[in-house]
């Protein structure tokens, strides 16, 4: 039985995972609404956050436990992601801090993310994840010592979230997490994103395959996606084991 302070029952969540229906239901579930652009509803003190409530507070577990000294994350957008990491640390306290890094930070959104009373804890860099030149920026921002978490949420394509991984995993110290965001695409129908260069067989869940075929410090932390049911990370949730 799980410990007392810990109400959740491991069992009871794998049930639940291997149940059929509910599986069908949270799959129709997330189609239809991802159809609705559901993750545009939600906003973190104040700044558009683009996911889905499940994996904000599968997040929030995650960086609670690990109280990482650095997180890094990998597409801005709006900067709700942002706001929301600089939050937790500041609930945790200390100086830890949040390094984001975009191809193009927009103009509007890098001046409401300055203005946030939490940006003393942000940084942003703008430029693509997988320039060397950047990786160098980031590599210079590490810190002495304490736990470093990684989140990957840029482009979606099977090349660019594996060069992802491969230059940012060793920036993940042991206890803590690489995140990768919208591996989902790999579950969705093949023609739910028209627009864009990813979709089946070309996604971030595929990279995360082939990446961990080689890699023996990750291991994905099924209980999360089982645990969440609706999440964008099936198999996305990597925790480093060595």
């Amino acid at each position: 039985m799980p410990a007392p302070h810990d109400p959740k029952d491991p069992a009871a969540i794998a049930r639940m995972a291997a149940d059929p229906g509910m599986r069908s239901a949270t799959r129709d579930f997330f189609d239809r609404s991802f159809q609705h652009r559901y993750s545009y509803n939600f906003s973190w003190l104040g700044r558009p956050i683009i996911q889905y409530p499940q994996d904000i507070v599968a997040m929030q577990e995650i960086i609670w436990k690990v109280r990482p000294r650095l997180i890094i994350e990998t597409g801005i957008a709006h900067g709700g992601s942002l706001i929301f990491s600089a939050s937790m640390l500041e609930l945790i306290g200390g100086p830890g801090s949040v390094l984001g890094i975009d191809i193009e930070i927009r103009p509007h959104n890098r001046v409401e993310i300055e203005k946030h009373p939490l940006f003393r804890r942000i940084e942003m860099i703008q430029g693509s994840a997988i320039d060397p030149a950047v990786v160098a920026q980031v590599r210079q921002r590490l810190p002495a010592e304490g736990p470093v978490l990684v989140c990957l949420d840029s482009n979606h394509t099977h090349e660019h979230v594996l060069q992802e991984l491969e230059l940012y995993s060793s920036l993940v110290t042991r206890g803590s997490y690489l995140v990768v965001f919208d591996t989902v695409v790999e579950d969705m129908p093949a023609d739910a994103f028209p627009d864009r260069p990813w979709g089946p067989g070309n996604n971030p869940k595929t990279a995360v395959h082939e990446f961990l075929k080689t890699n023996s410090r990750f291991r994905i932390d099924h209980e999360i996606a089982d645990k969440l049911q609706i999440t964008v990370a099936p198999d996305g949730y990597l925790e480093c084991v060595a």
